[in-house]
């Protein structure tokens, strides 16, 4: 299957504002453009009266008409719509597989329902192969009208670690960034550290570099130095912050058109957890949220 941008519908304001905001990715970087709603017949242990084939046409025409729209409103975008027979959870990790990013409404009314607080959308940001975006409807919105581009003039990406750590996030920013042809906030948040994490030869390592912020900060240089130089057109701007990592990333949004963050996926007893800093991102950040794989 050809690279590609994918979407997931489900009918929802959310939904929508999430095709549109593919659809305008995929014209900003000459991708074709995917539509896919996940629908499974289920028969419910009760006594009334199911009609599968109408449910079936129900989700064929929430689909189409999602096309039909973004045909007309995108012409040069190729459009292909599919209605995947799977629960949400695996016909979305399924599509990651194959397309370049995966863009999902941030709460929805169908399949993805709960996305951010629930089960649903954590388990495909956690198993999805590919960068995940999510977006919200503008609060208000009228449900007929056509969803805004996103405003601000810079892509905000977290780094942490080294710079194999972060080599996936960054690459994905600077893509972007590229792309939409505006500047790159690259954020940076230390803390303190604690009496368990404290040892001679790590403060020697931050007195070598003047202290523990100038520390930092050759750490975000160093990270961002082969990518500026691969994207020699984009202009950085290099934040380091003393704070949570969540909070400071998320302060760091005012200007932001997208915020990019990496995922730590970690298996717990109660499902799949993305890491505390994606967490927060998701729950918080005014703007679409990418979360990256590692490499």
């Amino acid at each position: 299957m050809a690279r590609c941008i994918t979407a997931g519908v489900d009918g929802s304001p959310e939904s929508r504002a999430a095709v549109y905001w593919a659809a305008r990715e995929a014209a900003l970087r000459g991708l074709p453009l995917r539509l896919v709603h996940a629908w499974l017949w289920q028969p419910l242990d009760v006594p009334i009266v199911q009609d599968r084939e109408a449910q079936a046409e129900a989700a064929e025409g929430l689909l189409r008409e999602a096309e039909s729209e973004i045909v007309r409103q995108f012409p040069e975008v190729p459009v292909s719509a599919e209605v995947v027979q799977e629960t949400a959870v695996a016909a979305l990790a399924g599509e990651a597989e194959h397309a370049t990013m995966l863009a999902l409404g941030s709460r929805g009314y169908g399949a993805v329902v709960g996305f951010l607080v629930g089960s649903y959308g954590q388990q495909v940001i956690a198993s999805a192969t590919c960068p995940v975006v999510a977006v919200r409807a503008p609060a208000g919105e009228d449900q007929d009208a056509v969803p805004e581009a996103g405003g601000g003039d810079e892509v905000v990406v977290g780094q942490q670690g080294s710079p194999e750590d972060c080599d996936a996030v960054l690459g994905f920013a600077f893509e972007t960034a590229a792309a939409h042809g505006v500047g790159l906030r690259a954020v940076r948040a230390w803390s303190l550290p604690t009496l368990y994490t404290y040892s001679p030869a790590s403060m020697a390592l931050a007195d070598a570099a003047g202290g523990l912020e100038p520390f930092e900060r050759k750490a975000l240089a160093e990270a961002l130095q082969p990518w500026r130089e691969r994207y020699p057109e984009v202009p950085v701007t290099e934040h380091v912050e003393i704070g949570s990592a969540g909070q400071v990333l998320v302060s760091a949004t005012a200007r932001a058109r997208l915020l990019v963050v990496g995922r730590r996926a970690r298996r717990s007893p109660v499902g799949s957890r993305i890491g505390s800093v994606a967490h927060a991102a998701l729950h918080h950040a005014p703007c679409p949220v990418a979360v990256v794989p590692p490499a």
